[in-house]
């Protein structure tokens, strides 16, 4: 890539300078008349003030055209499309005697007629049209509507008596003006007295209970927001206080010109209406809200329409009522706690809610349908609660493009078989196989393959509750929507590093109080890791090799050190003839080094020590046998909120079960004093992670974002280190793209390994999202991080976490990038600078590598944070 990029270098500088003459020399009013003025900026002044409010610049219908950095791209682009290309096409056709005849003999005279119709004529210019923007001429009626929804939106905020004008300031430049919205808001109106009118006395009782809570009262501003937030707070109140029927609809206020008050003080007076049921005769009291307290409540768990219950049987559980045909497939238990309504108790809203997320929870019906009915006494209601139950198996094949840290481009395809209510309370197993093969990205290619391959599977069983021998019911409710997964898997991945082996076993709660939080117990997750081939590790690991071998050169003269011939074979580079045969001369070789037997310098000594130590740590088979708990707020409220943040922390604890049995285990140990479970040691260590999202909406479509992650990992106990599958790593598509995976640390080491990793680690990525053309974005991002060694055995000073110091260690990555939404997910392509290298020396981490040569470019799937 690099080669590429130092070969095209001089013609992409060429290209680049031509396109950018070609936009700088769009004509931006090129297609602004002469009478016309193209608008340049809106301002807003309130009272002589000018105001920056979203809300209110939301109301300007005409608004400037986009730009990218303060150039108009899009609408460069719009005024790049043609106006009339068939006519400029037939000018150009006719343009040069014979210039027809030649093109039809040459083509036919049907293909010259394809060829006006084709993109190439008319198909660009309907794109361009189509991604840029057309210019936004000033229209003095589409302005004076503008002004007559500022005027409105400040009526709703009690400036009853408010006035608008605008003024069109005509820019020094040749057809650009801007406009500026001048609003004379005047006296605002006050709330001077609260009267009711509530014409059911259940719900006048209700209201009084909670008037001190009522968001309309004496003394404040008129608002517009209060008023219907009142409704909606009084709706709520309402339907969660036995009024099941209750419609918003029935609430109004009266404030008209006569009861406003004419003074200088300018009062006005509300009175609250709630009417009766809509369609009711509003003076009969017989129709009026009611309290509705439950009667019969009523299970059909095998729900058809047009069927009846005199044709199904039934069963009495608790205060349910069960109908079934033929024999019922559900436990009763796990019916009932799926319903939060209980006989003579008062009807709630939220208990309907609830209700329908654990049906949904339960996984084993489709979207459930519950019916009220008021009995004579309009006090009662008799539920029937409507189940229609899915499929008992299921069968889904899935099909996916991968892209990774290791995988450059992958293929997977997975099938999953999902068998519902598997012993009747509604669990549901799920036993899946999945195959992939993909294309290794640069950082793993280091043994010559290309490709690689992985295969796995699992068997998954959930269920909807707390698996537990200990009642949790009221620790964690049902509303709560509980589940515990129980998980056994296995893993095979060849050419990823020593063909690695997984088993895998996974005990796990969660739940979820309400939208916005979430919790997960693993109370035992272990892991077990085979390395099928650890005689490959100099051949994965080339950068280890390398420093072994370049210690091993000067001992690779066999008439002087013969005893160490046989570590030794012939290699192509004349300057270095012979190198270290993999695995048994570099093996070998470490022996002699260790047993004192190579007469090596001290620090040569200590080289060749670490490069042992790394070679049985990962080369070492892993027990991970872990307890963990995940806390996760979110705040965002649907799919196009773009103004939300999100925390997770976790606290993760490995081996301290096993250590605590080894009281009255006898476990067999090692020569390093390490307890080992089946003849592998097994890993202690203490984790955390504190990661924090949080996004910014600065316009319509743009959006500033910016992720902090902290997370460290201290060993103790029966471990020296951190197994290499729970460290961390810098670099990537979704950390600081300057650099590759693997590529960064730790601390100022200057890619050390092949595989860098260490056992602390700090992250904090912003990024600024804009649009460009249609559904194509851009960003520009900076990436802030570094791992570090911190309480382990790692003795390299450049790597360890020393204190404050080490924060100079923090690399700086910076660049571009451009997403394309495609609705379901979004692709995305960045290009990183090495802004601040800290494995430089001090003198040269500012922009040393800022250049296209030490560039990365990352490709992923949907947005980084």
């Amino acid at each position: 890539m690099r080669v590429l990029f130092r070969e095209m270098g001089n013609k992409a500088k060429i290209g680049l300078l031509l396109l950018m003459a070609t936009f700088m020399g769009c004509n931006t009013l090129k297609k602004v008349g002469e009478d016309e003025l193209l608008l340049t900026k809106n301002s807003v002044f309130a009272d002589g003030e000018k105001i920056g409010d979203e809300a209110i610049k939301s109301l300007i219908v005409q608004k400037p055209n986009s730009n990218l950095l303060g150039y108009p791209l899009r609408l460069n682009l719009y005024n790049l499309a043609k106006e009339n290309p068939d006519s400029s096409f037939q000018s150009w056709l006719y343009r040069k005697e014979k210039r027809e005849k030649r093109l039809n003999n040459l083509l036919s005279k049907k293909q010259v007629v394809r060829l006006q119709e084709s993109f190439v004529v008319k198909g660009a210019s309907e794109f361009l049209k189509r991604i840029g923007e057309p210019p936004v001429v000033i229209d003095t009626t589409l302005t004076q509507q503008t002004v007559d929804r500022i005027k409105a939106y400040y009526n709703s905020k009690g400036y009853f008596n408010n006035s608008g004008t605008y003024d069109i300031e005509k820019s020094k430049r040749k057809k650009r003006a801007q406009i500026a919205y001048q609003i004379d808001l005047g006296k605002p109106y006050v709330i001077d007295t609260v009267y009711k009118n509530i014409l059911s006395p259940e719900l006048d009782s209700l209201y009084d209970q909670t008037i001190d809570f009522s968001l309309i009262k004496k003394g404040t501003q008129f608002d517009l927001v209060n008023f219907n937030q009142e409704r909606e707070r009084l709706t709520a109140l309402f339907r969660n206080s036995g009024v099941y029927n209750f419609q918003e609809s029935s609430i109004n206020y009266d404030i008209s010109r006569d009861t406003i008050k004419a003074s200088d003080d300018q009062l006005m007076e509300v009175q609250l209406n709630i009417q009766n049921p809509s369609g009711s005769n509003q003076a009969d009291s017989a129709r009026t809200y009611r309290v509705h307290r439950f009667k019969n409540i009523n299970i059909y768990s095998d729900y058809l329409i047009g069927s009846t219950s005199d044709s199904l049987n039934s069963i009495q559980y608790e205060n349910y009522t069960i109908f079934f045909n033929d024999k019922l497939k559900y436990k009763p238990k796990a019916l009932a706690d799926a319903i939060f309504f209980e006989r003579d108790s008062v009807y709630r809203d939220l208990d309907r809610i609830r209700t329908y997320r654990q049906i949904t929870n339960l996984n084993t019906f489709k979207y459930p349908n519950i019916e009220f009915i008021a009995d004579s006494t309009d006090t009662q209601l008799n539920t029937n609660i409507y189940l229609a139950p899915r499929p008992k198996f299921s069968l889904s094949l899935d099909f996916d493009v991968t892209h990774s840290n290791i995988q450059r481009l992958g293929t997977a395809l997975g099938a999953s078989v999902i068998t519902r209510n598997v012993f009747g309370g509604s669990e549901t197993l799920n036993i899946t196989a999945r195959g992939s093969i993909g294309l290794l990205s640069d950082v793993a290619a280091f043994s010559g393959e290309t490709f690689t391959s992985e295969i796995g599977g699992d068997i998954n069983i959930t269920f909807p509750r707390i698996w537990f021998p200990i009642n949790t019911k009221k620790l964690i409710p049902y509303y709560m929507l509980p589940q515990s997964r129980f998980l056994v898997g296995t893993n095979f991945q060849r050419n990823v590093g020593l063909d690695r082996q997984t088993f895998n076993t996974i005990l796990s709660y969660n739940w979820s109080p309400n939208l916005s939080l979430k919790n997960e117990i693993e109370l035992m997750n272990i892991e077990f890791v085979r390395n099928v081939n650890p005689d490959n590790f100099f051949n994965i690991y080339q950068n280890t090799f390398s420093n072994l071998d370049n210690i091993a050169d000067d001992f690779d003269d066999p008439t002087e050190f013969p005893e160490l011939a046989d570590f030794f074979e012939a290699a192509d580079d004349p300057g270095d003839p012979f190198r270290l045969n993999i695995p048994d001369g570099a093996d070998g070789f470490i022996d002699a080094v260790l047993a004192n037997e190579v007469p090596v310098t001290a620090g040569q000594l200590d080289e060749v020590n670490s490069i042992d130590e790394r070679q049985q740590r990962l080369t070492e088979n892993n027990l991970i046998f872990t307890s963990s708990y995940t806390f996760t707020k979110n705040s965002k409220k649907d799919i196009n909120d773009n103004n939300f943040y999100q925390v997770r922390a976790k606290i993760e604890s490995a081996g301290n079960a096993l250590s605590l049995s080894s009281s009255f285990i006898p476990f067999n140990e090692n020569d390093d004093d390490q307890l080992l479970v089946f003849g592998v040691p097994f890993s202690q260590y203490i984790k955390t992670e504190l990661d924090y999202i949080k996004h910014w909406r600065l316009g319509i479509s743009e959006v500033f974002a910016m992720r902090a992650f902290f997370g460290m990992a201290v060993p103790y106990g029966n471990s020296e280190s951190i197994p290499f599958v729970r460290s961390y790593f810098a670099g990537g598509s979704n950390d600081n793209r300057a650099w590759n995976a693997y590529e960064l640390g730790p601390g100022s080491t200057n890619n050390l390994n092949d595989f860098n990793e260490a056992n602390l680690k700090l992250a904090f990525n912003f990024e600024y999202r804009f649009p460009l053309a249609g559904d194509l974005k851009g960003a520009l991002f900076a990436d802030v991080g570094n791992i570090w060694n911190v309480f382990d055995n790692e003795d390299n000073p450049d790597a360890v976490f020393t204190g404050f110091d080490s924060l100079g260690e923090l690399a700086i990555g910076t660049g571009t990038g451009l997403r394309y939404d495609f609705s379901y997910f979004v692709f995305r392509l960045d290009i990183g600078f090495k802004t601040y290298n800290p494995a430089l020396d001090p003198s040269r981490r500012w922009f040393t590598d800022y250049n296209f040569r030490n560039a990365v470019f990352n490709v992923g799937i949907n947005y980084p944070f």
